[in-house]
């Protein structure tokens, strides 16, 4: 089947599937974001972590045994006592990180062990949807096209408010049905400079690449078959260990996992696959890619001073100042003469960064990993 041979129905929920990949380390969040308790697990915004958000974002649509969250071992215990309504077996750890495309066949694989005629949507735990009806409507209408449509490969591309060099595009083809928002993707582009993002901008015709995608167990293993036959190979022998038992699948994933080459699924499957459709979507999404993605967030002052705690500011513009210590030790912070800055205090570390700098803040973390006496802040 093909884009231009598009079917439309009536979901059924009891064979759909979420399964949120939630094993980053989130490197440019520091000194916050730590190996065990990493961006997604953090509360930056609001009163719950990123992760315990995107799970409450798709709670209400399907029940917590039909939820998995894709993880790893340094992190699996914060993840379970963060998400105590999921059931254990469905927070998954890999022994170790193979970047995304290894994470989606585990998780592809262990869905297809429960029910093979299942459709799943792949979605991040550090993503901020703040308009949640919307984004939920989204996604009942990518399971549906998933479930009538089960060859095709399915993404939602983000409508664009800015230009940005931050995320990679989509470039939509035409519309396959005039009855729901999916179109053909022509293109996936990779993280444009910022002259070209304002043209595809202003051509309309690209949409933000969110990384979140929709398929049925069916189709993901055909592309993968088709495109990367080692992971189906892997796939369809994770699908008969799942259905063993959970136990015997991680035994064997933790001897196989660190033979697997590192690709993203992105390079693996959507870059090569033709039978991939876009659903053009007006949900407010953010990635909050490093710090200064905070300041969309937090109040601010007439100087565009933001923080989460109490400053006061002689000659100071345009300054993030995020406070995570425990709220009995924070104190007041004043800022004089300071500008373009990022100032975040933990009880343990303090980092201050031009703001301009923020996206290297992962070199400041590879020099602190190299020194045996500040590993412990990682």
């Amino acid at each position: 089947m093909t884009v231009n041979q598009l079917n439309t129905g009536i979901l059924d929920k009891d064979n759909c599937y979420i399964a949120i990949m939630a094993g980053g380390r989130g490197e440019r969040f520091w000194p916050v974001s730590r190996q065990t308790t990493p961006k997604q697990l953090a509360i930056l915004l609001g009163n719950r972590s990123l992760l315990q958000q995107a799970v409450g974002r798709v709670l209400p649509l399907f029940p917590a045994d039909r939820i998995l969250v894709i993880t790893n071992k340094l992190q699996i215990k914060s993840v379970r006592q963060q998400l105590p309504e999921l059931p254990t077996e469905n927070i998954i750890a890999e022994p170790c990180g193979r970047d995304t495309c290894t994470a989606v066949t585990l998780a592809g694989a262990i869905v297809a062990s429960r029910n093979p005629n299942a459709v799943m949507a792949v979605l991040s735990a550090d993503h901020l949807i703040p308009t949640i009806e919307v984004f939920q409507h989204t996604l009942i209408e990518a399971l549906t096209l998933a479930q009538e449509n089960k060859n095709m490969l399915i993404t939602l591309g983000i409508q664009p408010t800015e230009p940005t060099s931050a995320y990679g595009y989509i470039q939509l083809g035409k519309k396959l049905d005039q009855g729901n928002s999916a179109y053909e993707a022509l293109r996936f582009v990779e993280k444009p400079d910022i002259e070209t993002a304002k043209q595809y901008l202003n051509s309309g015709d690209y949409r933000w690449n969110a990384g979140m995608f929709i398929w049925s167990c069916e189709a993901l293993y055909r592309g993968l078959n088709e495109h990367q036959p080692q992971m189906a190979e892997l796939f369809s022998h994770w699908v008969t260990l799942s259905k063993d038992s959970p136990q015997t699948l991680m035994s064997a994933i933790e001897m196989e996992y660190p033979t697997i080459t590192k690709i993203s699924i992105d390079f693996a499957l959507m870059e090569k696959a033709e039978n991939i459709a876009v659903i053009d979507s007006n949900f407010v999404w953010d990635d909050l890619g490093s710090w200064p993605a905070l300041t969309r967030y937090l109040k601010q002052d007439q100087d565009n001073n933001c923080s989460n705690n109490n400053i006061i500011v002689v000659d100071s513009h345009d300054n993030l100042i995020f406070d995570y210590r425990k709220k009995s030790s924070r104190s007041l912070t004043t800022l004089l003469g300071i500008n373009h800055s990022v100032i975040v205090f933990t009880d343990d570390a303090t980092m201050i960064a031009d703001k301009s700098q923020s996206q290297r803040i992962k070199e400041l973390v590879a020099k602190i990993e190299a020194q045996a006496n500040f590993k412990h802040l990682l």
